[in-house]
């Protein structure tokens, strides 16, 4: 059973730090349970002398030295129902809220009294907004190829559209979070997965990548077949020379569209089933392209054509090796966004 109790403590130069008031609550309450010290020290996340030390002092009744603190207990608890409420408020909104309901506490404090119940201030992960039906989609799908194996998943070209942009813009709000927490759907910036612009078109398996094909208009079912027949079998042949292989695609409409189905028939291309928004190659690609700016759409072109040619079949290959992983993260998740 998971502890309601998180893992606090720190060290400094192999000595025990100062508990936090944090973890002398969690002290005190396992203590007062009868729990063994090395399960509190655990718990508590500091060392066992750390938590004999704490004992023995409130046992004798010694004072804690230093400056009282302005804030209770439950005062404190108070604010991270406040932070827990909403991840997305900076400091000045938390400490605003806080101090309305009666709290008298500088922004320090309020800063000092956050980081002591573990949180920090990041930028939050984008992941695609997926409803219920999506998720079960997701789930369904993961159960399905849990037993695959790597030979398996090396057998597939995986293909997919994204868009990019000259102007990359702000990083948006930022999130209040613990450790651990970066995948938490309180803790996610919700992202559509096909807003309106210009697309890009690209193919990978565990050999390599493939050719780039830029999109000038919406993707129908007659321009995805010119892809395919331009771009993805030029890739399969490729990646794959002679050996049989199986096509990923997403569900988008001109993907789906009898058309499209009747085309991969002809051709003799086996599809593999996919789930809803499934992240790919394209994070590396704009990961690498993040100090990059391109003045004018040409030099985005010019620019993602040299991204996506540096990208070493290693890499691909390391991609392909973590399928197995993904899917087991996706069961876990029961079909929510995962760290992938």
């Amino acid at each position: 059973m998971v502890s309601q109790f998180g893992s606090l403590g720190y060290t400094i130069m192999g000595k025990t730090a100062d508990l936090t008031v944090v973890q002398k609550t969690i002290i005190d309450t396992l203590h007062k349970e009868g729990k063994p010290q090395t399960f509190i020290a655990k718990e508590a996340g500091c060392s066992q002398s750390a938590v004999s030390k704490h004992v023995n002092r409130k046992l004798s009744g010694r004072k804690q030295c230093g400056r009282k603190r302005c804030t209770t207990n439950r005062e404190n608890c108070s604010l991270m129902r406040i932070v827990k409420q909403n991840r997305f408020k900076n400091l000045s909104e938390l400490h605003k809220e806080w101090t309305e309901a009666g709290v008298k506490a500088s922004i320090a404090t309020t800063h000092r009294c956050v980081k002591e119940f573990g949180y920090s201030c990041r930028i939050p992960l984008v992941k695609p907004l997926l409803n219920h039906r999506q998720r079960q989609r997701r789930l369904t799908w993961a159960k399905e190829k849990k037993n695959w194996t790597v030979a398996q998943w090396s057998k597939v070209l995986f293909s997919d559209e994204s868009k990019f942009c000259i102007s990359f813009g702000n990083q948006g709000p930022r999130v209040w979070r613990k450790g651990g927490e970066a995948h938490s759907p309180s803790c996610l910036k919700s992202s559509v997965k096909f807003p309106q612009s210009v697309m890009i078109w690209g193919a990978m398996s565990s050999a390599g990548v493939g050719p780039l094909c830029f999109l000038k208009t919406n993707v129908t079912a007659p321009v995805y077949q010119e892809i395919l027949e331009h771009f993805m079998l030029p890739s399969a042949d490729r990646l794959f020379e002679d050996a049989d292989f199986i096509f990923q695609q997403d569900l988008a409409p001109a993907h789906t569209a009898k058309s499209t189905k009747s085309w991969l028939n002809y051709h003799g291309v086996g599809v593999l089933d996919w789930s809803a928004n499934s992240q790919n190659l394209w994070g590396i690609v704009k990961r690498k392209m993040r100090n990059k700016r391109p003045k004018n759409a040409d030099e985005l072109k010019a620019t993602v054509k040299e991204t996506w040619a540096s990208i070493p079949p290693q890499q691909c290959h390391k991609l392909i090796t973590s399928m197995p992983r993904r899917i087991e993260a996706v069961i876990k998740a029961k079909g929510a966004p995962t760290k992938y």
